[in-house]
């Protein structure tokens, strides 16, 4: 999971979002349409809205669907028109013909090829201010961060930041063995090197309070996963760049629940339920939260509204993105400075499974 947090000035109603939302829902790839994406009904119904609330907690369904099409097939596609080209009037495609011949052959092509389809559950708690989305690819919510902002008028966010980095906070709960309250360090963690080597450490099912571990952090390698369990209820994995991987819900969760209980509201309300306290404790653990765009977007529209006139523009603080200007999906905000996350991704959520 990504955590954002939302400025304060954003006040809407459900209704507004569903509106929004319906205004930009997901239709299946045309025949040479290489990706489609939009949204849909969280419940699965086909007419539902798009946007639900279970416990005071909103739900959405980002879903994505692109085409299949083999580079080595495209190549051979491509080759054979070029070869073509060179029987018919003796010569070889140039540099610019040979794209040409390309993006022909692709449109040639995309029509039969198979499609996949993934989809990312969108959590929004509007009580607590934040924007989380299920997904560990940050190039993949930098691409709904954006649909959402252009889709909501007047919608900031930032990503959440801390005082202390994750990587800092894991090297001294492994190095002094001192987990924060309320949580324990599990039997999972990789370490990787600074150095030009790029050395890398994994442990698996294996205890992380040896000797071991602590020698490699004093030769310089750091934490950049800490498998961790929260109040003996959630299991999760924390990352570098502060993303919340491998939730496992323990058993303690469910008692008191019967065996047939479930479906989209019992799975929602225990999800959002567990991780609106887990993800305070977190930011806690790790030094509390660093002041971000949003909180320096909302300072501002105070001072304006008071006669301040002297609020410039919310700027990026740490890992926070400059809350007055929408993300891009390339990773970049208008203005060109970069975005921080995690290069790579772990695959979606599937589309059958619960939300979280």
């Amino acid at each position: 999971m990504i955590v954002y947090r939302i400025a304060p000035q954003w006040q809407v109603e459900l209704t507004q979002v569903e509106e929004a939302l319906a205004k930009v829902p997901f239709l299946e790839c045309g025949a040479t349409q290489e990706k489609s994406l939009g949204w849909v009904p969280p419940r699965g119904d086909p007419h539902g809205p798009m946007a639900e609330s279970v416990g005071g907690q909103w739900i959405l369904r980002f879903m994505v669907e692109s085409k299949v099409l083999p580079g080595s097939v495209l190549a051979r596609r491509v080759k054979e028109k070029a070869e073509r080209i060179e029987q018919e009037t003796g010569r070889k495609p140039g540099k610019k013909e040979s794209k040409e011949l390309k993006d022909e052959a692709k449109l040639d092509l995309l029509p039969m090829a198979f499609t996949k389809q993934g989809s990312m559950w969108v959590w929004i708690d509007t009580a607590s201010r934040l924007l989380v989305l299920d997904t560990g690819s940050q190039g993949r919510a930098d691409e709904v961060v954006t649909l959402l902002v252009e889709a909501l008028p007047g919608l900031s966010v930032s990503l959440l930041n801390t005082q202390t980095s994750p990587q800092a906070a894991m090297s001294h709960w492994l190095k002094e063995q001192e987990p924060p309250v309320g949580f324990t360090v599990d039997r999972e963690c990789e370490l990787k090197s600074a150095s030009e080597e790029k050395a890398v450490v994994r442990y698996a099912r294996h205890p992380l309070d040896i000797e071991e571990v602590q020698a490699h952090i004093d030769a310089g390698k750091l934490p950049t996963k800490l498998a961790l369990t929260w109040d003996d209820r959630v299991s999760f994995m924390l990352t570098e760049g502060l993303q919340i991987k491998k939730v496992s819900f323990l058993d303690t969760v469910f008692e008191g629940t019967k065996a047939d209980d479930g479906g989209f509201d019992t799975d929602v309300a225990i999800a959002t339920g567990e991780l609106v306290k887990l993800i305070p404790d977190l930011i806690e653990a790790l030094g509390g939260e660093a002041e971000s765009g949003v909180a320096s977007a909302a300072q501002a529209v105070a001072g304006a509204a008071n006669g301040g006139g002297g609020g410039a523009s919310a700027s990026a603080s740490g890992a926070g993105l400059d809350a007055t200007v929408p993300v891009s999906p390339k990773g970049k905000d208008v203005v060109g400075r970069a975005i921080t996350g995690p290069a790579t991704a772990p695959v979606d959520t599937d589309p059958e499974s619960a939300p979280f």
